[in-house]
């Protein structure tokens, strides 16, 4: 029971936190039970607003609070709407000099009421403040000053609030409320990348989100402008069509927010991975053959965070002009159709799109080709937003408007902001139907972090850069190649349509050719022009499938795979589009290792093009004799080599480049008849990670102990190289990496090479492979393991490949099944994307000539490699 300072009557808290806790929960189990109704949503969060309402009145009439002071409701739960897990602001107002009269007595209404308030279950946020020091604070801190802006009173006296309404009214400064909150709402873009295309967005705070309109909102209450979005409408600030725009997809918001808090029972603004499946079979959504339930929910949300975006930009250019009052700027015409303005581009007339559509096009050709335009106007921005039914198939047919998206592609520069602006606008989609199709489409794989049209536009943003004088310390190579090549629009032309055809099932590279082709002809490019697009786009994954899963010693990988190519243009051009296309994917999916790898196959490829046969012995000598030099170099004695080098067959030499050679035989020369495993490492020579060489008696479990050192250390293996010599030796290296790497390399050479030789000194069985942590992308998205074991072509060897969802330990459980088998290790290619991994190995061994053992073999590594239940 709560006493009353007062002596009057008491509260039964507990009775007031069960009906809080039970009427809560009765609203929202309404509120579910209509699947995807904004009304819905709208009722809930007032609701839920007026139930804390009458709590707190209730409360405060009990707290004998002092007759002058005021409770008033702020920031969100001042508009008088309530997520179902969100924050209740409270601020208690008193009169100036009331503490000075009653101190303990108003000291101790206060903690009663605050301390009511916790015990029946509302988690407030309070604060306590004279009306001076309100202003005060308000003048100091914008954050204050905004959660004020939303007040509405509560309880007490109404007087002390007009009085705090007033006064705070008086005090704003709209134009420096409009630079604090622009700087504000720019930062928080940066925090969340500044896209509203985040595979986990967070619906409050992400660009697109409903933070955006609630800054508008803002924004136009401090200059005395409005607080609805009609209000605004009226002022001429946005069209009636905006605001019902506006209206909706703030609505679609609130829905999404209210769901998603409903469905995690607690406050979480973030469309996480873990929660994306149960929030969309809330709204009524399935799974189909062809999408899962939680994809539907996520491109409704994505085109509402678009929509919203775009209509931000649009709201808060205008309010720029109103308040700081810059309409009237200087314009420079530009041509019959735009003008500058303050740097922007701006069409002569709001109705330019609806007269002559074809200037929907050239407004971005304009941008690209005026200097010192940094972005397209309010009213350029309302003009195409309202031009959008324009965008039909007659439009699209045109020849006029063809021609003139092609000069935007062959425009010596300003391509990628040209189509970012066209995407966010929504010209892009509209123009090409087929890359609207693709608009907010989320992958699924796990190693691409971005929504399809965004992935595409990053490709794009890379090939560009390799054109790029100033880019060219990025990626030499590729910018070298680059200059040399032609015709780079044809590149951009590839890169829009490569992942074009992205779920609708099938080989989305097929398909996306096939989309490729029409556009080529349509465009009028020329057969040879448009057969390369076409290739680049259906093959764009060859290049990298073929570096990262095949063994690029064999001369006749290399033979098939420039067979392929046909010719050095398009190896060319597809080497530019494959690094553009990887480095598109995810920042975690490049590494220096794997673009060793793809130049590699490039440089191999255009030998075989260029018409110089395959002579593995001649290359070979070439390699050892570069070794001697490099031998020398370092002063070692004539034939050092020779010891080692005389154990070794003809496929170490093939499989390692000169530098590798000389440094084996300079760390092994005096251990050639090693008893005990000799371990070596340094920083690897391609600048990423280190190298490690392993010297030791050949044994079966030898690869395994190995990996199960570095699993435990916490290295991740991108390659590995297995030799065993003819004294019964195995020479292995490995390429490996840790984020520990960077800043102790020094540190974990003499490291790795104690502790991994203690490590395969140790007898006695295995131990068992921990089954590491899954991250919460690969538990939400579980892609199903798949184990191939196919003989090469000469049936000499087999080739196992495994793709699985990555985790630590991975590599030690497979090599532990494979020693278990006695299966011989020669080569080991390790392909981490993102969290999803594509290991390649070419083994041998007795086992693997008998179909049952085999069976059984390929039945432990899909339970080796299966996700932990």
């Amino acid at each position: 029971m709560l006493a009353t300072p007062g002596g009057g009557t008491t509260l039964d808290i507990a009775e007031l936190r069960r009906q809080l806790k039970q009427g809560k929960q009765a609203l929202i189990a309404d509120f579910l039970q209509h699947k995807a109704s904004v009304t819905a949503a709208h009722t809930l969060m007032r609701q839920l607003a007026r139930q804390v309402d009458a709590l707190l009145q209730t409360l405060w009439a009990q707290a004998g609070m002092p007759a002058g002071a005021c409770l008033a409701a702020v920031g969100g739960y001042g508009r008088g709407e309530l997520f179902p897990y969100s924050d209740v602001d409270v601020l208690l107002l008193l009169p100036d000099g009331c503490e000075a009269h009653q101190p303990g007595a108003v000291k101790s209404s206060i903690e009663a009421f605050i301390t009511a308030c916790w015990d029946t279950g509302l988690e407030i946020g309070s604060s306590v403040r004279t009306l001076g020091e309100c202003l005060q604070e308000a003048a100091g801190d914008v954050t204050v000053q905004t959660a004020m802006l939303e007040a509405r009173p509560l309880a007490g006296a109404r007087p002390l609030f007009k009085r705090f309404e007033k006064a705070l009214g008086q005090a704003m400064d709209a134009r420096a409320f409009l630079r604090a909150k622009t700087l504000e709402m720019r930062q928080r873009h940066t925090k969340y990348d500044d896209t509203p295309y985040s595979l986990e967005p967070n619906c409050k705070e992400s660009p697109g989100g409903l933070r955006d309109l609630q800054l508008l909102i803002w924004i136009a209450r401090a200059a005395g402008l409005g607080k609805t979005w009609r209000a605004l409408a009226q002022r001429g600030l946005i069209t009636p069509f905006e605001s019902r725009q506006l209206q909706r997809n703030e609505g679609l918001l609130n829905l999404i927010r209210c769901r998603l808090h409903a469905v995690a029972g607690r406050r979480e603004d973030r469309l996480v991975f873990d929660l994306q499946t149960a929030v969309a079979l809330s709204f009524g959504y399935e799974n189909s053959p062809g999408q899962r339930a939680s994809e539907v929910l996520m491109r409704r949300y994505y085109w509402a965070a678009k929509a919203v975006s775009q209509l931000n930009q649009v709201l808060m250019l205008n309010l720029e002009e109103q308040i700081n009052g810059s309409q009237q700027d200087l314009r420079r015409t530009i041509n019959a159709h735009f003008m500058e303005r303050a740097g922007m581009l701006e069409v002569v007339s709001d109705d330019l799109y609806e007269r002559e559509p074809h200037a929907i096009l050239e407004t971005f050709l304009v941008y690209q080709q005026t200097p010192g335009i940094k972005g397209l106007s309010a009213r350029t921005l309302r003009a195409l937003y309202n031009a959008r039914e324009q965008m039909n198939g007659a439009f699209r047919r045109d020849p006029a408007n063809r021609a003139m998206f092609m000069q935007i592609l062959q425009q010596p520069e300003g391509q990628t902001h040209a189509f970012r602006l066209m995407n966010q606008t929504s010209v892009l989609g509209r123009y090409l139907w087929v890359f609207r199709r693709i608009v907010g489409q989320m992958q699924h794989d796990l190693f691409h972090v971005y929504t399809v049209d965004q992935h595409i536009l990053m490709v794009l943003r890379n090939v560009r850069r390799f054109f790029i004088p100033e880019h060219a310390h990025e990626y030499t190579f590729c910018s070298q190649l680059a200059a040399q090549f032609d015709k780079p629009y044809l590149l951009y032309i590839a890169a829009l349509f490569h992942d074009v055809a992205k779920g609708r099932g099938g080989d989305h590279s097929d398909l996306g050719a096939v989309e490729a082709r029409r556009f080529c002809r349509d465009h009028g490019l020329s057969r040879e022009d448009s057969a390369l697009v076409v290739f680049l786009v259906e093959q764009h994954l060859t290049l990298s499938r073929v570096a990262q899963k095949e063994d690029l010693s064999d001369p006749e990988v290399i033979a098939a795979f420039a067979q392929k190519m046909g010719n050095a243009r398009r190896l060319t051009a597809l080497y530019l589009l494959t690094v553009a296309d990887i480095r598109g994917t995810s920042p975690k999916v490049w590494n220096a290792w794997k673009g060793k790898l793809l130049e590699d196959l490039y440089r191999l490829a255009l030998r075989a093009l260029g018409g110089a046969k395959p002579n593995l012995a001649a290359d070979i000598e070439a390699r050892k004799q570069e070794a001697r030099e490099k031998l020398a170099l370092h002063s070692m004695l004539p034939d050092t080599e020779a010891p080692l080098w005389a154990t070794l067959e003809l496929s170490y030499f093939a499989r390692h480049e000169a530098g590798d050679l000389a440094w084996h035989a300079r760390s092994l020369w005096r251990h050639v008849q090693a008893a005990t495993p000799i371990v070596r490492a340094r920083p690897s020579p391609i600048g990423e990670g280190l190298q490690v060489l392993v010297y030791a008696p050949d044994r079966q479990d030898l690869f395994a102990r190995i990996c199960g050192y570095f699993d435990g250390a916490g290295f991740n293996i991108l390659d590995a190289k297995v030799h065993t010599t003819r004294k019964g030796y195995a020479l292995d290296t490995f390429q490996v990496t840790s984020s520990d790497l960077e800043s102790h390399h020094r540190d974990l050479v003499p490291l790795v090479e104690s502790k991994l030789g203690e490590a395969l000194n140790a007898e006695g069985p295995l131990p068992e492979p921990k089954r590491g942590r899954l991250s919460r992308r690969v538990k939400s998205f579980p892609f199903t393991p798949r184990i191939a074991l196919r003989p090469d072509e000469r049936a000499q060897r087999w080739l196992l490949s495994i793709s699985t969802s990555d985790r630590a330990g991975l590599l030690y459980a497979i090599a532990r099944v494979l020693a278990r088998h006695g299966i011989n290790l020669q080569l080991a290619k390790i392909s981490t994307l993102g969290e999803r991994v594509e290991d390649t190995f070419l083994v041998d061994g007795a086992a693997l000539q008998q179909n049952k053992a085999q069976l059984q073999i390929e039945t432990e590594l899909l339970d080796a490699v299966s996700l932990p239940s």
